[in-house]
């Protein structure tokens, strides 16, 4: 549950804006720039913060305790602050098709999104264990016109090699990569689009560090600490590296980050070279991993649960 949203920052008030999925179409239409792209934007950004004020109750604390509300978006997630950009740019080169992976189906509902605004095709290869206990996800995908299948799959050979030896696999987000990659490289009017981990992905997503600083001074606040969850790391570094600007500054700032015990990536992986996906069709990357054949454990979460974290916070 989320924290009380009874208190709305006074200065910071959010306006909902009434602009349809046909409005943002017709953007993307009328011309493939950069200003339509950000217009896109307008139709979740700003996103608001509330003051946790039932939180603070809870632990009988003195604190301030802000959070960032990214939900609002339409796949309700911090995701199309990348997917739309990374559409936009594919658009803009010809592309006619993208494929992705995807693990609690918050990046496939994401880019199917960013990509039925640019007609551009989109095919989703989703964990296993998500696609089986989250149908409403493979639905949202579907219904902007994205195709969803079951990772490990039989469509690509990287899929029926893990079959083969695992006929039951629950499947990892490196394996929905290694199916992904392997279809992007079969066909020149596709690529493959990732919506965590690599370094221009974390840059799309620190708008909301952005957003969050100036919604703090308009409430006249400044934080002690920032926090924010690890996985890949687009979304830690979206609210935190804005804040590490002022730290490296000499600000005096707490910045924490914190991963799940089921995929302790960075408190128990090694920083070595290692690939982004399972079958090793990647391009080697620098970061902290637990192995590119790292499994985790088939539980109802399906985020959060990537082997490595992103070079730039792994530096």
């Amino acid at each position: 549950m989320l924290p009380t949203r009874s208190a709305w920052l006074p200065s910071v008030r959010y306006l909902v804006r009434a602009m349809k999925m046909s409005d943002a179409k017709a953007l993307a239409d009328k011309a493939l720039s950069m200003s339509s792209a950000r217009e896109i934007y307008a139709m979740w950004r700003p996103t608001p913060m509330y003051r946790a004020l039932g939180l603070e109750k809870a632990l009988g604390t003195n604190c301030k305790i802000f959070y960032k509300y990214e939900g609002v978006s339409p796949a309700g997630s911090h995701k199309p602050n990348t997917s739309v950009p990374q559409a936009y740019y594919n658009a803009q080169a010809g592309i006619k098709r993208l494929t992705t992976e995807t693990g609690a189906g918050q990046w496939g509902s994401s880019l199917s999104f960013a990509c039925n605004l640019f007609d551009i095709e989109c095919k989703v290869f989703m964990v296993r264990v998500s696609y089986d206990s989250k149908p409403y996800r493979r639905l949202m995908m579907e219904t902007w016109g994205g195709n969803c299948v079951a990772s490990p799959s039989e469509e690509t050979n990287a899929g029926r090699a893990i079959l083969a030896e695992h006929p039951d696999s629950s499947g990892s987000l490196g394996i929905a990569i290694s199916e992904a990659v392997e279809q992007a490289a079969m066909r020149e009017d596709t690529n493959y689009a990732l919506g965590s981990v690599l370094n221009h992905v974390l840059l799309h997503q620190t708008v909301v560090g952005q957003e969050a600083k100036e919604q703090l001074e308009m409430a006249g606040a400044y934080p002690d600490v920032v926090v924010g969850c690890v996985g890949g790391g687009s979304n830690f570094a979206g609210i935190a590296f804005p804040f590490l600007q002022d730290k490296l500054a000499g600000k005096d700032i707490r910045i924490v980050a914190v991963e799940p015990a089921s995929c302790p990536t960075l408190t128990e992986g090694t920083f070595e070279y290692d690939f982004g996906d399972s079958a090793g069709m990647t391009p080697l990357m620098p970061m902290y991993t637990l192995g590119a054949d790292f499994v985790p454990p088939s539980i109802h979460a399906g985020g959060l649960r990537y082997h490595g974290d992103s070079p730039i916070i792994s530096a």
